[in-house]
């Protein structure tokens, strides 16, 4: 299924969700310019390469190596291919904008740049021989689903659902929806454990589990989980 809207209104602008997808959208449009070489570059300078973090004692590595920081954020902001930027910009920009709204601007920075990290950190635990670089914004948006999934049991979601050549429009509880996709990424990342993963499945797992997690740490106190 792909989201299309979601039946809870925001109340106030949500102008961090739009300046990510712009921010990522951009930097997109950056990578289509390099070279071969300068892209590999890139990828490989700004993102994650779980074996940089498992073959070292990490404290230490980001005391010597300070820059190996960098990549467990920036790797947020890099994408791999159109449908990549297309899929995770989609999901931010139906589901982000509540998220935004009943946290604040300010905490939902936070929420988004922590979701993603502990979407990597997941990944590097499961992975932690791999050397392939590891991209994208899916940790942090599926840390604004596991948000989504604890703050708007009631919501529904529009969908695009494919059924073989065809495809029709269907209005699905928000439950249901997010259940189908963890359920997704838990089937993908246990069958394709260890199986060196083209797809950072346990980066999604760990990012919705992890802003389930931290909607309880910042949501306001006066919010109640009924809408």
């Amino acid at each position: 299924m792909i989201p299309l809207r979601d039946s809870t209104k925001a109340k106030s602008f949500p102008i961090v969700t739009v300046t990510l997808v712009l921010v990522n959208i951009l930097i997109f449009v950056y990578q289509l310019g390099l070279s071969q070489e300068g892209l590999i570059h890139l990828i490989h300078t700004f993102g994650v390469i779980p074996k940089v973090y498992t073959t070292n004692f990490l404290p230490v590595l980001f005391l010597s190596e300070p820059f190996w920081i960098v990549p467990l954020f920036s790797s947020m902001f890099l994408h791999g291919s159109f449908l990549h930027i297309i899929g995770n910009m989609l999901y931010l920009w139906v589901f982000g904008d509540n998220i935004e709204d009943r946290l604040g601007k300010l905490n939902f920075i936070f929420f988004y740049l922590a979701a993603g990290l502990l979407g990597n950190l997941a990944h590097i635990a499961t992975n932690p021989v791999s050397t392939i670089p590891t991209i994208g914004a899916s940790g942090a948006i599926a840390g604004v689903l596991g948000a989504y999934f604890i703050a708007f049991p009631k919501a529904k979601v529009l969908a695009l659902v494919p059924l073989g050549i065809f495809v029709t429009i269907v209005t699905v509880p928000a439950l249901l929806f997010l259940v189908l996709w963890f359920v997704l990424q838990l089937v993908s990342g246990l069958t394709a454990f260890g199986a060196g993963q083209m797809v950072a499945w346990w980066a999604h797992i760990g990012g919705f589990v992890g802003g389930a997690v931290l909607w309880f740490i910042l949501r306001p106190q006066n919010f109640k989980n009924t809408i």
